[in-house]
């Protein structure tokens, strides 16, 4: 009998170990077959009678049960890892949508729940909301940074050896935007990455830091000597005439308090915004033949101006922005299905397998028997999932696929999804270590999204973005909750909950229940720890099947 699955880590680029090494085992696991046609575990929408008619096939799965600890790769506790697993020989993503959406995630074949009550480090499933993706200010450095390397070549002077989805710990151990303070901006980062000039003015508007020490009008208590104030020019004071009042301003003492001589300090953005908004005038002042504009004209002008400039810039601003013809580099991203029956993965396997190998050994410093072909293969090529198309479906159909970045001609990154009836699932990354400084990590992860909402157009049903885990107990796991707004699986109810509610109950224990209504109870059943399994999977098992399960519990 084959050894049991031994788990090191988990999706996403996670750094405690990074996936999961499993070895099958068998004559103990019950085979489990179940039609595709099947209700959906967590409500939903999707079409399933369409989606069964485009498959038309079973999944099938070997479970191996959960009774053993594991190393943990988080918290590096030798036993503390448990989690229910299972082989899956097969699977319609209509499945594994369901099983993703009540805790469970794969590893090549393999698919796991952590066991959320009892493991070391509990691993909640969070999504982002695609359509409502909000880019924070590291989002946009990066974002930036990737554009200026392609229009001008240009190199950040900081190159960071850590890995890029770690690069911003400083945002996630908070979960929360960190914005830096004026005086800590850097040069590189206030310089726009536009390539036209009205591109170049937003940002302008938007990213400079305030270079300049900025002073605002302040209530300064009056000091003998330094401000005189005569009477309100409606009150008397005895022995002169009741005229206007008149304000004395005396020489500021050195140090104390601002000049009320002169007009507060104003902002540079705010004078920058004048600035345009009077040249805005005068050209359109032109346009009328010399004529002037009346006063309700400039108004709406001016209204519409404002509007337009504080618009915040959505995320395909940024990725799919229009680059100068002599760009430096070429960057080109691939959506390659995960076959070897396709020309263009079979094409690039061995580059990608070449770069798998380069990035593990840099990263997470594996040994080259541990990230070879065959390891490659199984781990990030082999998938369970049957591809499927729907009518309404995205052109591409659903599936495992690769997302290749070429640059230049050759493969620097490959971000490895899933892609469900409703969402885009990440299952892993690996880049090319000497391009650590373009923090890969983050930026294709932010095109990840991008390709969500771009997916959602032709199939409406696809909103989502699954992240894997959420592991609040690691603050180096955090990371994740700076994409916003995201929502946590609640490892009870299942419900989804917002983050933000979610994270003061962490703060005090590592593992919660998120969802408040106590009429929502535990999914239970008479199977033990099977139970997670068959709620959340609804599988149909003969009677043999069942007899055999009872027997091993």
């Amino acid at each position: 009998m084959a050894g049991r699955p031994f788990p090191v880590g988990a999706a996403r680029s996670e750094d405690g170990g990074g996936r999961f090494r499993a070895s099958r085992r068998g004559g103990q696991g019950a085979v489990l077959r179940r039609a595709a046609g099947l209700g959906r575990g967590g409500g939903g929408g999707c079409h399933r009678g369409e989606m069964a008619a485009a498959g038309g096939s079973a999944s099938i799965v070997e479970y191996f049960g959960g009774e053993d600890g594991y190393r943990c790769g988080y918290c590096k506790n030798e036993t503390g890892n448990l989690s229910h697993g299972m082989w899956a020989h097969s699977m319609t993503v209509q499945d594994y949508q369901d099983l993703i959406d009540r805790g469970w995630r794969r590893s090549g074949k393999y698919v796991y729940k952590p066991i959320m009550n009892q493991t070391c480090c509990p691993q909640y499933t969070i999504r982002c909301q695609a359509l409502r993706f909000q880019t924070s200010k590291s989002h946009k450095k990066v974002l930036k940074k990737m554009l200026k390397f392609i229009s001008k070549g240009d190199v950040s002077k900081g190159v960071s050896e850590e890995e890029p989805m770690d690069s911003h710990i400083e945002d996630a151990v908070t979960c929360d935007f960190a914005y830096k303070s004026e005086s800590h901006v850097s040069q590189s980062e206030l310089t726009p990455l536009g390539v036209d000039h009205t591109e170049r003015v937003e940002n302008e508007d938007k990213d400079i830091g305030e270079t300049k020490e900025e002073v605002n009008a302040q209530q300064v208590e009056p000091e003998a000597g330094s401000l005189q104030i005569c009477a309100h020019k409606d009150t008397t004071v005895p022995g002169e005439p009741s005229h206007s009042a008149k304000i004395v301003h005396a020489p500021p003492k050195p140090g104390k308090g601002a000049d009320l001589s002169k007009p507060p300090c104003r902002k540079a953005k705010d004078i920058r915004k004048e600035r345009k908004l009077q040249k805005l005038l005068q050209n359109q002042t032109c346009t009328f033949e010399g004529s002037e504009l009346q006063a309700g004209d400039q108004v709406c002008l001016l209204q519409n101006s404002k509007s337009k400039t504080n618009q915040p810039k959505t995320i395909e601003d940024f990725v799919f922005v229009p680059l100068p013809d002599d760009a430096q580099h070429k960057l080109e991203v691939r959506l390659v299905p995960v076959s070897f029956e396709d020309p263009q993965f079979k094409s690039s396997f061995n580059q990608s397998a070449t770069l798998f190998a380069k990035y593990q050994m840099a990263i997470h410093k594996d040994t080259p028997s541990d990230c070879g072909e065959n390891e490659f293969t199984r781990f990030l090529c082999n998938s369970p999932l049957e591809a499927e198309n729907a009518p309404n479906g995205p052109e591409c159909g659903y599936g495992s696929f690769h997302q290749q970045y070429w640059l230049d001609g050759k493969i620097i990154a490959v971000g490895v999804i899933d892609i469900l009836p409703y969402c885009v699932s990440s299952v892993y990354l690996y880049y090319d270590p000497d391009y650590s400084f373009l923090s890969l990590g983050v930026y294709s992860a932010l095109r990840e999204i991008a390709f969500t909402r771009q997916l959602h157009e032709k199939a409406p049903d696809l909103c989502f973005y699954y992240m894997g885990f959420y592991i609040h107990s690691c603050p180096k796991m955090r990371y994740k909750g700076q994409y916003r707004p995201s929502d946590l699986l609640c490892p009870e109810t299942y419900v989804w909950t917002p983050i933000e509610q979610c994270l003061p109950l962490l703060e005090h224990s590592k593992y919660c229940r998120f969802n408040q209504d106590v009429k929502a109870g535990k999914f239970t059943n008479n199977y033990g720890p099977l139970n997670c399994l068959s709620c959340s999977y609804k599988v149909l098992v003969s009677s043999a099947a069942e007899a055999l399960w009872k027997s091993y519990l």
